[in-house]
């Protein structure tokens, strides 16, 4: 199965990009080679451009605490495992207090370091982190395989509660929902949702469905349109035939 993940705010949109970003560092870093650590270290740099917003930490602070008192409301119910709410509420409000204990603008510390601004600033131009241009990067490219990973695993670790924050309330988003099949007759599907509340939407296909789904919302309509899968062509091309797929509104 594949699934795609359609946001409906800026927020959500903004920790699935980080959710991204951090996984694709982390693969990164734990390879052994220059060039999959350069990109690691480019990952890095998105990392703090998409968390710049002032009020990224406490936006995810407060849904935390949000998410801490509707699992507290869950305390001697029959139905639900004891350990494993207790379980989820220490995961929580471990993450909070790392994210309180996170001072100055998230990256600043990296922002302070000229070396790697200059990296960065030469990473945004093409083929412009060449060995002519910033020898001394070439060189720490170069240096044993522990010094580059420990350099890098050493600049991700002060946003690692930023990590674990969104990756607790992705988590709590993606669970919110039931997925419920629905059929797009001719590749086309629309829904009226009537001002829903939801967050975000996620469709489940077959990996062996060879269609990709295209998605305009808002609060009011879900349109989807298929378009047969990419084999070259210059313009994507409409889906003629019924698709079967599984549909999951999310919202916490």
């Amino acid at each position: 199965m594949i699934t795609y993940e359609y946001p409906f705010n800026e927020r959500i949109r903004t920790l699935l990009r980080l959710e991204d970003l951090f996984e694709k560092s982390a693969y990164f870093a734990q390879e052994d080679g220059p060039l999959e650590h350069h990109t690691a270290l480019v990952s890095l740099f998105e990392i703090i451009e998409v968390a710049g917003r002032a009020d990224l930490k406490m936006d995810l602070i407060q849904e935390l605490e949000r998410q801490r008192q509707t699992l507290l409301a869950f305390r001697n119910n029959p139905d639900i495992s004891e350990e494993a709410l207790s379980g989820a509420l220490y995961e929580i409000e471990q993450s909070s207090a790392a994210l309180l204990a996170m001072t100055g603008k998230i990256g600043q510390y990296l922002r302070e370091n000229d070396w790697l601004m200059g990296i960065k600033s030469r990473a945004a131009i093409p083929g412009g982190v060449c060995e002519f241009d910033l020898p001394s990067y070439h060189w720490w490219l170069h240096r044993p395989v522990e010094t580059r990973r420990g350099a890098l695993e050493g600049w991700t670790k002060p946003m690692l509660p930023l990590r674990d924050a969104a990756a607790i309330v992705l988590r709590l988003l993606r669970s919110s929902g039931r997925p419920k099949n629905y059929t797009a007759t001719n590749g086309q599907f629309q829904l009226n949702l009537g001002g829903s509340a939801a967050q975000m939407v996620r469709i489940t296909l077959s990996a062996d469905e060879q269609v990709i789904p295209e998605v305009s919302a808002n609060k009011y309509f879900l349109n989807i349109r298929y378009t047969k899968s990419p084999t070259g062509e210059i313009k994507a091309r409409g889906c003629e035939r019924d698709v079967n797929f599984d549909l999951t509104f999310c919202n916490l």
